[in-house]
This record gives structure tokens, sequence and C-alpha cells, in this order.
């Protein structure tokens, strides 16, 4: 089941509100929670996936401009892709639209110049976005093709183009889906949600030139209104800290497995338990030190595209794997996962 960056936890919460200065953000989160739509039914492979992960396409790696990005406007409608506004003929003023474009070139810049990796599916898919998707949609999600972004209810919600994170994580997904294709459930989907933090986390450090210590490591930062006390949607520095509101509540995220959540709901909790996996690789960043995605990224990148890992990996797999991959930083990763509660 596709569930975009904004968890069905905090919609529900909002949707459940019934003070009348947030009716308008009341009706938007049921109209973003029930609202049918068939490509949001099922992530490619990962609520059935195969037994090993999609062959890595054979690709002569491209320059970025030879990449194509395409930007396309729904008007605020619910049917895809919507009208090309900005592509390598078109161009367009439309802040929603240059926050998209941006954050896809980023993103690919990202994978293609320090991983290597020829766009998502690293044989040069293209890189396209709808943006005005939906009325006062609360999401952004990757629908398996394309990136897909709402404009916020305006009053808990702002558009969420204006993370940059946001844009990172939900194109990453699409790298995870061509690789370890992780099953998106229980402790591989919160893998799967952790996976894309980093990588987001790595897109807006490597765009601002912030290191592991001067990045703030806030994924959602500048989707809340200002009426909102919180930074983001999740702090991999400190989980559970993000928010604390007192309409949204607090931020449920736990730090170590102490905290790890049972849950049926959020396809068993996968937004809530990333923050384990989360602060692990903050602290493995943090403890090498320098920009986070030149050796703790890469050893990430390498257990993610290297085969070992399978669909329904546990926190304790994935944490074997990237020891095997970190060489001379291996205690480093050890340490980070045991202060976490996770053995390695």
């Amino acid at each position: 089941m596709v569930i975009g960056i904004v968890p069905p936890y905090l919609l529900q919460r909002i949707a459940a509100l019934d003070d009348p200065a947030f009716a308008p953000a009341a009706a938007a989160a049921r109209t973003s929670l029930l609202v049918e739509r068939p490509w949001r039914g099922v992530r490619v492979g990962e609520s059935t996936p195969p037994t090993t992960a999609p062959p890595r396409p054979t690709a002569t790696v491209r320059q970025l401009e030879d990449v194509e990005r395409t930007i396309f406007d729904a008007h605020n409608a619910e049917q895809l892709p919507g009208d090309i506004v900005r592509d390598a003929t078109h161009s367009s003023d439309d802040p929603a639209v240059s926050e998209a474009w941006d954050g896809l070139g980023h993103t690919h810049d990202l994978f293609r110049y320090e991983f290597d990796r020829a766009s998502i599916d690293d044989a040069n898919l293209p890189l396209n976005a709808t943006v005005h998707f939906g009325r006062d949609y609360d999401n952004a999600f990757w629908d398996g093709e394309r990136m897909v972004f709402g404009d916020g209810d305006g009053i808990v919600f702002t558009r969420m183009t204006r993370s940059l994170s946001v844009i990172g994580h939900e194109l990453s997904h699409g790298v995870t889906q061509y690789t370890a294709n992780l099953v998106y459930s229980g402790q591989s989907g919160a893998l799967n949600e952790s996976i894309s933090d980093v990588f987001g986390a790595l897109v807006e450090q490597r765009a601002l030139k912030q290191d592991a210590e001067s990045a703030s490591w806030l994924i959602g930062q500048g989707i809340f209104t200002d009426q909102v006390e919180g930074n983001a949607l999740r702090d991999m520095r400190s989980p559970g800290s993000a928010y604390d509101d007192d309409v949204l509540g607090k931020d449920p995220q736990p730090a170590h497995m102490d905290g790890f959540v049972t849950t049926a709901s959020d396809n068993g909790g996968v937004h809530i338990n990333s923050g384990i996996p989360n602060r692990a690789f903050y602290l493995v960043a943090s403890a090498i030190g320098g920009n986070a995605w030149e050796r703790a990224g890469q050893i990430w990148y390498q257990t993610l595209t290297s085969g070992v890992l399978k669909p329904h990996a546990t926190f304790h797999e994935f944490a074997q794997a990237t020891k095997e991959a970190a060489g001379d930083d291996h205690l480093a990763v050890a340490e980070a996962w045991l202060a976490v509660g996770v053995s390695s």
C-alpha cells in the first residue's frame, strides 16, 4: 500500500478534529485519507515482492542535462499526470513547479555524482513530477512512475514541495523499489521508510553544503504552517522530538528498541519505528564526521544495492549488512546499532 510522506496516524488525528477553526484542515485530512486512487494501491513490488530484488539495469551513465525532467500541473484535479508546465523547452514562475524541478535535480545529483547511479532505476529513468494535485491535498508520494505533490490545507500543512527532504525521500522509495525491494510492512517497511529518510536528508545536506554536524537532520522541515508547534515530520537526530503540538499531539517515534511500537496500523508502524534505524544512521554519520554522503551514506547505499538484503529484512539483518559494508568504519556502525538497541 502506498503511503505518502505524511503518516496516516497524523492525518487521522487532524481528520477527527471538531474545533471549528480547524474544520477546513479536518475536511482536507479526511479527503486525503478516504479518496480511493488506483495509483496509490500498491508500490511496485512491495506487497507481493519477488523472492529477489529486480535486476540492476545495465546503462551508460549520462550527465544530468541528458536525464529528462518534466513537471506537470494537475490544476487541483486528481488525474495524473496533468499538463506539462516545465521541461527542457517550457519554463514557469510557479514556486511549486520550481521547487519540484530543483528537487528532482538535487536528488538526481546525489545519486549520480555520489553513488554513480543513473537515475532512480540506474538506467536513466526520466524524472517526472506532478504538482497541485487535488484540492488541499495533505501529502506527497511516489507512485512508481512519478512524484505527486499536494498543496496542503493552509492551516496545518503548506505545499509539500517546500521541503527538499520530502522530494528526496519519496524519490528514494523508487531506488529501494529497483534494488532491495523491501516489503512495506513491519520492520522491513520501517527500514524502507528509514532508507528514504536517510537519502532525503542527504539530498538536502548536499544541496545546502551541510556536514553531519551542521545539518538539521529534519525530514519535512517547512511543510508545517506557523500555527503548528513543531519543526518537521521527523527528527533523525532525536526521534520523538520533531513536533509537540496541542492539536497534532507529540511525535510518537521511538529512538530505541525499548520503545518499539507493535501495531496493526500504519502497515505495522512503518512511519513510527523508522525512528530507530534513523537514529542509528545519524549516530554513524556523527561518529565518522564530515559530509554524511561521503562515508556513512556509502555504507547505506552499498547495503541497499548489494543484493544481500531479503525483502522481509529485519533491523538485525540490516544492521549486520551495514556492518559488513562498513570496512574501516565497522566499529562506528556496530556501536550505533547497539546504542539504539539493535545487535549486529
